[in-house]
């Protein structure tokens, strides 16, 4: 039986293992694809750190994994829309297909979706199996490591177009690499001023990089001086919620205008207390986000790049599979964007 490399999280303890493992077996709806290069998200540094969220959520031994990009090895018979060589990546959520939201064609509401390199085997290998529904096929002129990152992507188009952000003011909490992504989206869509706030500098500069208007330090200085130094005089009026921290969120109800709508994609690790008569006596509209709408933001997002939108400045680090454990002390240090491993010798 052929066989491949993985990264497993084998143990329910910190730190991967790199095995070899059968290449997995496809259904008749299945596609096996050749894995090029994988982004390296939050969720992954989670299941490596082996924190209290991951605890909760992952059952090892577990490929994990779920940002791809690759090439159609080969498909099962029932598959005539891919062919093997085909570019592609995958969305990251398998559904059941049978709910009331997949039936009526929002899958991304699926109540009973399983998530790849969570709940099933995921794309930290030379190999992976997933359902032809879940196969995006990629425009070939888009650069590979951005293909390789479409899942997080979809994430921030998600987000950032959430609510119409057409001449209003955005205040996004958070310079991660999917608020950074969001920013960029948010300024092409004709955002007035796009506010970007965090705590550290090498983020900042990223921000800077990717065109917001004011990259903030909320260290030294408040969103509030910031609206006046813009000559702004009633608050934001869309927040992008990206950091998942009480402060940050705390901070940006405090500073959107009366009816201002807020876009909720990072997750907090701990309840979070609000004042809820802000919330109430303001109008605010408080919306959550998980994943991707399937599969309007993978297409907006190719339209997007398409369109001139540069994500290439977000992708900082990359690294060969077998230096995984370096890629992830770079993420754990803050001081990086999107971090790309490479899965194939011939680069």
């Amino acid at each position: 039986m052929p066989s491949m490399i993985a990264l497993v999280k084998r143990s329910a303890e910190p730190g991967l293992s790199p095995e070899e493992l059968p290449v997995p077996e496809i259904g008749i709806n299945d596609v096996l694809i050749k894995v090029d290069r994988t982004g390296v998200c939050g969720t992954d540094l989670h299941i490596y750190l082996w924190n209290e969220w991951a605890r909760r959520a992952i059952r090892p031994p577990l490929v994990i994994g779920h940002e791809f990009v690759g090439t159609i090895e080969r498909v099962g018979t029932n598959v005539k829309d891919f062919k093997p060589g085909d570019v592609v990546s995958g969305e990251g959520h398998v559904v059941c297909g049978r709910c009331r939201n997949c039936l009526a064609g929002r899958r991304h509401l699926c109540a009973d979706s399983h998530g790849i390199g969570i709940a099933r085997q995921g794309s930290f290998a030379q190999y992976l199996a997933i359902p032809v529904t879940n196969v995006w096929h990629h425009d070939p002129s888009i650069p590979r490591d951005i293909q390789a990152i479409f899942d997080p992507l979809g994430n921030a188009v998600h987000t950032a177009l959430s609510f119409d952000v057409l001449g209003e003011d955005v205040l996004i909490t958070g310079a991660g690499p999917i608020g950074l992504m969001a920013a960029a989206i948010a300024r092409h869509a004709g955002a007035r001023y796009v506010v970007m706030t965090d705590v550290i500098p090498y983020r900042l500069e990223l921000a800077r990089k990717m065109g917001v208007t004011l990259a903030l330090d909320v260290r030294t200085e408040t969103i509030a001086e910031a609206q006046r130094k813009l000559g702004m005089k009633e608050g934001f009026d869309v927040g992008l919620e990206m950091a998942g921290h009480p402060k940050a969120l705390r901070e940006m109800l405090d500073n959107m205008c009366h009816g201002g709508k807020i876009a909720l994609l990072g997750i907090p690790e701990q309840e979070i207390a609000i004042d809820w008569n802000r919330v109430i006596f303001n109008g605010l509209t408080i919306k959550g986000i998980y994943g991707r709408e399937m599969y309007e933001s993978w297409y907006k997002a190719t339209v997007l790049i398409q369109s001139g939108v540069d994500f290439s400045p977000v992708i900082t680090h990359h690294f060969h599979h077998s230096e995984y454990e370096k890629a992830f002390e770079v993420i754990r240090s803050a001081r990086c964007g999107k971090v790309i491993l490479h899965w194939s010798d011939a680069e």
